[in-house]
C-alpha cells in the first residue's frame, strides 16, 4: 500500500530543478536551492531597508530586469541591476533561483534561456541574501562570501561599499552609467581610480578620461562637497586581505541615506534623501562647468573656479599659445612660457596656493619637503612639485606624498576640490637681463621725478607770488583802460591816481541823476571824465569811506 506512494516520493525529488523549485509568495530574506524568486515577488533585507525584485524602467518599454533599491523610502530608486545588458522579454516565464551547484542565476523561458548567473565557486548548500547596506551576496554553508554584488556594482555607490582602488589580484572596478534615463544596459561614462595610482580617480568616457577628482592628500580624505551637511559622510582608504587598496565612504549616526552614482551624462552626483520633502536633494555633482573637464584648458593652463563665471587663465610665467583661440574661448592649445628654463640654479619656484594640483606626476617614495624641493630643484626637467604631509602611514608604510612632474602640466585647477600649494618652477632672469632693465628703468624713473620737482616749484612759486600780492599791493582806483595798479610807490606808478574829491566832482556828489545802474559790487555812476568803481578798497568795504549805503 505504502509502496508505490514511496516510489512517487522518490521520482518527485529526483526531477530536475527547474520543475521541483518552490515558487515563493511572500517576501523572504534569503534564497536556497530549490527556491525560485518570480516577477512581484520580492527578497529583502532583514530590516526591510533594501529590497530585490523585478522591474520595468518605464511603461514604454516591455525590458524587465532584476534590480535593488531602497525599501523603506517611497521613492523608488534603483541602485543596482543584475541583467543589464540582457532584459527579460517574457516576464512571466522569467525567475531567479539557487542552482543546484549553487549559483545564482536569472532565466527565463522555463530555465532554458539563462540571462545572468553569478560567477561563483561551486559548491553545496549555498544561499543568497540581501544584507541591509544593500548588498547581495552568495554565502557557503560556512557563512564564507562567495560572491557580493558590491564587487559587481552597477552605476551606483552605496556606504560601505568597497572601491578597489589598485587592481593587483583583480581587475580594475568602475561603476558604469545607464546608457539613457530608462534604459539600464551599460552607457559610455565610468569611474573609477587611476590604474597607475591609488592617488586620484577619474570619470571616463570610454577609455578616455573626462573629468579627473583632485589627487588625495590624506588617509581620510576631506568632506569636500559636503561643508553644508558635514560630517555626514567620510571617505576612508584600507588595505585588503587580497593585497588590494580600497576606499569606501561611510555615515554618521543619524545620516539620512546617501549615495553616489554616474549618470549617463557623465554627471557624478550625491544625493542625500530629504524626510520633509519626500525627495531626493542634490549634494554635489561633478564636473560643474564646462572648463572643469580633463585637460579643458590645454597645457599650462588651468581652471578658475573662484571667479564669478569659471574660465581658463595660464600659469603664471605663461602665456595663450594661441592669443586669437585663447580669446576666442578655445583653450585647447594652451599656454607657453614666457621665458624657457635655465637650470644650473638660475631657476626659482613659485608658490600657487589653493590648487588642484595636476595630473601625470611622479612619487619618490619617503620624501620629507626639504627632500621633495632639493629633489625637484636639482632635477633641470622637473617643473613642479607638490607635496602633503598624510596623517597615517597611509597603505604603504610611507606617510609623506611627493609628488613631482616632468613633462606638460595637464589639468590643474585654482579653488577646486583637494586645494593645495603647486610650487611651479620659472626662469630666473639671467645677469645681464636685470643690467639691461635697471638702464632702461633708471632714465625713466629719473625723469619723471625732474618732472615732478619742477611741477611742484612752479606751484609753489605761484602760490607765493599770489599771497604777496595780496597783502603787500593794495589795489587803487584807476582811470583809463579800468586796471589796477599796484602800489609799489605812487610816484613811479605810470597812471595817475584819481582822489575821492574828484570822484565826488565827477558824479555830481553821486546824484541820482548820474547813477548808470547798480551790480554785484555796487553801483555805477557817469561823469564827467572815464571812471569806473569796480573794487572794494583794501582791507575794508566802501560803504565805511562813502557817506551812503550799499
Amino acid at each position: 500500500m505504502h509502496l508505490p506512494f514511496l516510489h512517487l516520493v522518490i521520482i518527485v525529488l529526483l526531477i530536475p530543478w527547474p520543475f521541483s523549485s518552490v515558487l515563493l509568495c511572500a517576501p523572504v530574506s534569503v534564497l536556497v536551492p530549490g527556491m525560485r524568486l518570480a516577477p512581484g515577488k520580492t527578497l529583502t533585507s532583514d530590516q526591510g531597508s533594501f529590497a530585490l525584485d523585478f522591474f520595468t524602467p518605464s511603461n514604454s518599454t516591455e525590458n524587465t530586469y532584476v534590480g535593488i533599491w531602497f525599501n523603506d523610502i517611497p521613492l523608488r530608486t534603483i541602485v543596482w541591476v543584475a541583467n543589464r545588458d540582457n532584459p527579460i522579454t517574457d516576464a512571466s516565464s522569467a525567475m531567479l533561483t539557487m542552482t543546484g551547484n549553487s549559483s545564482l542565476m536569472l532565466s527565463e523561458n522555463n530555465g532554458h534561456h539563462i540571462l545572468w548567473m553569478a560567477n561563483t565557486i561551486t559548491g553545496s548548500n549555498s544561499s543568497a541574501k540581501l544584507l541591509n547596506n544593500g548588498n547581495l551576496v552568495v554565502l557557503s554553508s560556512d557563512s564564507d562570501m562567495l560572491w557580493q554584488s558590491f564587487e559587481n556594482p552597477s552605476d551606483t555607490i552605496l556606504a560601505g561599499m568597497p572601491m578597489q582602488a589598485t587592481h593587483k589580484t583583480h581587475p580594475p572596478w568602475r561603476i558604469i552609467s545607464w546608457k539613457g534615463p530608462k534604459d539600464p544596459s551599460k552607457g559610455r561614462f565610468s569611474v573609477g581610480n587611476d590604474l597607475d595610482t591609488p592617488l586620484q580617480s577619474f570619470i571616463w568616457n570610454g577609455s578616455v578620461p573626462y573629468f579627473r577628482a583632485a589627487v588625495r592628500n590624506g588617509y581620510v580624505s576631506s568632506n569636500v562637497g559636503l561643508q553644508a551637511v558635514s560630517p555626514l559622510m567620510y571617505l576612508t582608504i584600507y588595505m585588503g586581505t587580497n593585497g588590494e587598496t580600497y576606499s569606501t565612504f561611510g555615515l554618521s549616526d543619524g545620516s539620512s541615506r546617501i549615495f553616489y552614482k554616474v549618470d549617463y551624462s557623465g554627471k557624478t552626483t550625491i544625493w542625500r534623501w530629504n524626510t520633509s520633502l519626500t525627495d531626493w536633494t542634490l549634494i554635489t555633482s561633478w564636473p560643474a562647468y564646462r572648463c572643469n573637464l580633463y585637460g579643458y584648458c590645454g597645457a599650462y593652463g588651468y581652471y578658475d573656479n573662484t571667479q564669478g563665471i569659471p574660465t581658463c587663465k595660464c600659469l603664471a610665467g605663461f602665456d595663450p599659445s594661441n592669443k586669437t583661440e585663447w580669446v576666442g574661448g578655445i583653450f585647447s592649445h594652451g599656454c607657453r612660457r614666457k621665458e624657457e628654463l635655465q637650470c644650473g640654479g638660475q631657476d626659482n619656484f613659485l608658490t600657487l596656493p589653493a590648487m588642484k594640483v595636476p595630473d601625470k606626476f611622479v612619487r619618490p617614495w619617503n620624501k620629507s619637503y626639504d627632500d621633495c624641493k632639493v629633489e625637484c630643484s636639482r632635477n633641470c626637467s622637473s617643473v613642479a612639485y607638490a607635496y602633503a604631509n598624510l596623517s597615517t602611514t597611509y597603505i604603504d608604510g610611507d606617510a609623506t606624498r611627493c609628488l613631482m612632474w616632468t613633462g606638460e602640466l595637464i589639468d590643474v585647477g585654482k579653488g577646486a576640490i583637494g586645494n593645495e600649494n603647486l610650487y611651479l618652477r620659472l626662469a630666473a632672469l639671467s645677469r645681464k637681463g636685470q643690467k639691461s632693465i635697471v638702464i632702461k628703468v633708471i632714465p625713466g624713473i629719473s625723469a619723471s621725478v625732474l618732472l615732478i620737482l619742477l611741477l611742484a616749484c612752479l606751484v609753489w612759486s605761484c602760490k607765493f607770488k599770489g599771497k604777496h600780492d595780496k597783502k603787500g599791493r593794495p589795489k587803487r582806483l584807476i582811470m583809463g583802460d579800468l586796471r589796477s595798479s599796484d602800489g609799489l610807490g605812487e610816484e613811479t606808478h605810470e597812471l595817475p591816481f584819481i582822489s575821492f574829491e574828484e570822484i565826488v566832482a565827477a558824479t555830481n556828489n553821486f546824484s541820482m541823476s548820474n547813477l548808470l545802474g547798480e551790480g554785484g559790487f555796487g553801483k555805477v555812476y557817469k561823469g564827467d571824465e572815464k571812471l569806473l568803481i569796480y573794487e572794494y578798497l583794501p582791507n575794508r568795504s566802501l560803504d565805511t569811506t562813502l557817506p551812503f549805503q550799499f
